[in-house]
């Protein structure tokens, strides 16, 4: 693997080299002859840089890619199996490309669920058999393919279950390889549900919400309720840039560099921040409360706008709707916790993201670094997704003089982003780990601290 390609791509000349070494190793894990057609790609991991739990109810995001991510690599088959080897730490799992695959656990639910989706939605066409004219009658009784399955090696530079992206980023690459080796793009229902690359990150949102996508019939999915803001940074980022996004469906709304001499720093945790098990509840639960507020609106108006980003807009005052919200007697949440959600919404979705991405454009960074501010405030206060550890992280970044901090993702665990000067960058990150290991010192062996600058989309090498 020739690094200069990735280089090409937007990565930087240090981890295209980190890249090329890893896709050696990929090779390796495969153990197949030198003259096999290998299919590779690099899929990056991503930045929520505003946009705590918007995405699925229709809001905006600011985003970026980061330079980490899975190199993946690919030798197709002539049947259905499909053979997943993480490379990094020498497992593998083995699945058929079937509607009927079964339920998985830990990262094999990740390629378990998208081999389960691609047979469900893109069921091969058959083909019919070569018969004489005289029983051309018979031609219905058509022979069918199965969908080809892949030997794929993946590693991952990006920190696990930390809110980078890791599990999205991992879907994606499954299903990159499945969509490339069986052709997919040239199958009906894909041309008429999935015409662009925005159409297919909010179809491989609903890959793993479980969610039917146009005529895409849906399934269990990971058991998450989250939206596609994730997939669109992963397949439409541009390196050196944040965009900003709004869903249902996704529009890009702005493209915006970041200011010449800045850079990000990432530091993880070591609190996972999963999407499976029993941490999918809490998760879960910010999106079911913006589905009650839209049920007492629908219940009480019987008016029925698909999001709540449609609901705001759409409205002349806040003002009904919080009273409606006030007198309700939904089962499961009680008024107060509504008008948090709502309040949390429209702060982060509908107020905070334009001024901040405006902001950031005009560079303008003491506004940048407030809103943000006023970001995590807001999660901590009206969200209720952040621990001490995400809390002290974004508290020490600003502490050591970072233009803006925040937590990001999920929440429950993960990540703080930090906006820092390229130059100051290395000692930064040396300040940070010092005094976040200095207050939570059980997490050393977890906690990871890094630079990047905002990186490539999806790559096909």
């Amino acid at each position: 693997m020739n690094p200069d390609s990735l280089s090409d791509a937007g990565l930087s000349p240090a981890e295209a080299e980190r890249k090329a070494a890893t896709f050696a190793a990929n090779d390796r894990a495969l153990a197949a002859p030198g003259d096999v057609e290998r299919l590779r790609w690099f899929v990056p991991g991503r930045i929520e840089v505003l946009g705590k739990h918007t995405d699925y109810a229709g809001g905006r995001s600011l985003l970026c890619a980061v330079e980490r991510g899975f190199c993946v690599t690919a030798i197709p088959r002539n049947d259905d199996v499909m053979r997943v080897v993480d490379a990094g730490n020498q497992v593998e799992a083995m699945f058929r490309v079937s509607d009927q695959q079964a339920g998985e656990t830990r990262w094999r639910t990740y390629p378990a669920t998208v081999a389960r989706r691609v047979a469900r939605n893109f069921p091969v066409l058959p083909v019919l058999p070569a018969l004489p004219a005289r029983d051309a009658r018979d031609a219905r009784a058509a022979v069918a393919t199965t969908l080809r399955g892949a030997d794929i090696a993946f590693a991952s530079d990006l920190p696990r279950a930390a809110g980078v992206s890791s599990s999205t980023a991992l879907i994606i690459a499954i299903f990159t390889v499945l969509a490339e080796i069986n052709r997919l793009e040239e199958h009906p229902a894909y041309r008429e549900n999935i015409p662009t690359i925005d159409a297919l990150a909010s179809y491989l949102g609903c890959v793993e919400n479980g969610r039917t996508f146009g005529t895409l019939t849906g399934d269990t999915g990971v058991g998450t309720r989250g939206g596609a803001q994730d997939h669109t940074a992963i397949l439409r980022s541009v390196p050196g840039h944040l965009m900003r996004y709004a869903y249902s469906p996704a529009a890009m709304e702005a493209v915006i560099p970041l200011p010449s001499g800045l850079t990000f720093a990432i530091g993880a945790s070591g609190v996972a921040a999963e999407k499976t098990g029993a941490a999918k509840d809490q998760y879960n639960r910010a999106a079911e409360a913006v589905a009650a507020i839209l049920d007492v609106w629908r219940d009480t108006t019987g008016h029925d706008e698909p999001t709540l980003f449609d609901l705001l807009t759409r409205l002349e005052s806040f003002a009904d709707l919080r009273r409606v919200l006030a007198q309700s007697h939904h089962p499961r949440f009680a008024p107060d916790a509504l008008l948090a959600r709502l309040d949390h919404f429209e702060y982060e979705a509908i107020d905070i993201i334009p001024r901040a991405s405006d902001a950031l454009a005009r560079g303008d960074l003491d506004t940048f670094g407030a809103l943000v501010d006023d970001s995590q405030a807001s999660a901590e206060r009206w969200l209720a997704n952040q621990i001490p550890e995400t809390i002290a992280l974004a508290r020490i970044a600003r502490s050591h003089g970072a233009v803006a901090a925040s937590a990001f993702g999920a929440g429950f665990g993960g990540s703080v982003w930090a906006l820092v000067r390229s130059a100051d960058a290395a000692a930064f990150i040396e300040a940070w780990r010092r005094d976040y290991l200095g207050r939570f010192p059980a997490h050393a062996d977890l906690a990871q601290f890094f630079v990047t600058t905002p990186g490539p989309a999806r790559i096909r090498l």
